[in-house]
């Protein structure tokens, strides 16, 4: 059997840097090969930072090969915009760090002034942690990541409505909520409706409470579930982030685009209506319901 040997790549890292790695690590008998393989291929741009295990002594194709699947990325988590804790856990199991390791450090680890949830500090990324990372440093990994990212989109700006904490909440609602194009206006509808006391009525503060994925209906019963975070029966923002929401989201929690809507449907994947006027929202609720029994939600998450 050919033996394997760890190529480390790091983020942005260039071609001929990685070519130069894989030929003195015995991979490829030239390193000019591999960047010719690598300039050729667009695929390339794909190749994710982390520890690879790749074969010695192939041709450069192969390398590149092995060099994009993930199956030999080190201690691989891939978490994704507006994933839950409950969703990240078992990527970590996979990765090798023991349950009690994972628990203990979710219930430690340090997070930023004034942020109570860890749900909502695991930033979505692809990681890669070598052999005999801790869990508490992996996870602190995370929320440096997600505090990095809070820093860029102006949580902590001063002269904000909205601490910090509730902006990450209404990052999550957004991410949840909406496609990208429509965080802005989302955003700008969670503030009208707090503003005049109406209550947010978002169907994923739900969906979080029951762990449901891939369900675009909700129903009645649904709503009168009693929890915090239900806002069907609670006015205000949940009490803490419903995902772990990405930098667009982030961004746009704290730059709304300027509108007077209370209300906001998807009639159809990809067709999200805003409006103030509620006949004009309860007429696109009908015709969501067609779209639905139409089956045009199916392939939808």
């Amino acid at each position: 059997m050919t033996r394997e040997v760890s190529i480390e790549i790091k983020a942005g890292e260039t071609g001929s840097s990685i070519a130069t790695s894989l030929f003195s690590k015995g991979v490829v008998k030239s390193s000019q090969s591999f960047f010719r393989i690598a300039v050729s291929d667009s695929r390339s741009e794909q190749i994710a930072p982390g520890t690879h295990q790749i074969q010695r002594n192939i041709c450069a194709q192969d390398a590149l090969n092995q060099l994009l699947d993930s199956k030999r990325i080190v201690g691989l988590v891939n978490i994704v915009e507006g994933a839950w804790i409950s969703e990240i856990l078992p990527q970590l199991y996979t990765a090798g760090f023991a349950p009690a390791d994972v628990a203990s450090s979710l219930r430690s680890i340090k997070k930023p002034n004034g942020f109570t949830n860890t749900e909502g500090l695991l930033f979505p990324a692809q990681y890669s942690f070598a052999k005999g990372t801790s869990a508490e440093a992996a996870i602190a990994s995370m929320v440096e990541n997600a505090n990095s990212a809070m820093q860029k989109a102006g949580f902590f700006s001063s002269g904000l409505k909205f601490s910090p904490q509730q902006l990450l909440i209404i990052a999550s609602l957004l991410q949840a909520e909406g496609n990208t194009g429509d965080f802005g206006k989302i955003s700008q509808v969670i503030r009208n409706r707090l503003k005049i006391g109406m209550p947010l009525q978002f169907d994923s503060t739900v969906h979080y409470i029951k762990k449901s994925r891939g369900s675009v209906f909700l129903s009645t019963q649904s709503t009168l579930i009693s929890s915090p975070f239900n806002t069907y029966r609670r006015y205000g923002l949940p009490p803490g982030p419903i995902n772990n929401p990405g930098l667009a989201a982030m961004r746009a929690a704290t730059n709304p685009t300027p509108g007077n809507w209370l209300y906001f449907i998807t009639v159809a994947p990809f067709d999200t209506r805003f409006t103030a006027d509620i006949d004009q929202f309860n007429e696109w609720k009908i015709e969501y319901k067609k779209n639905l029994r139409a089956g045009k939600f199916r392939s939808s998450r």
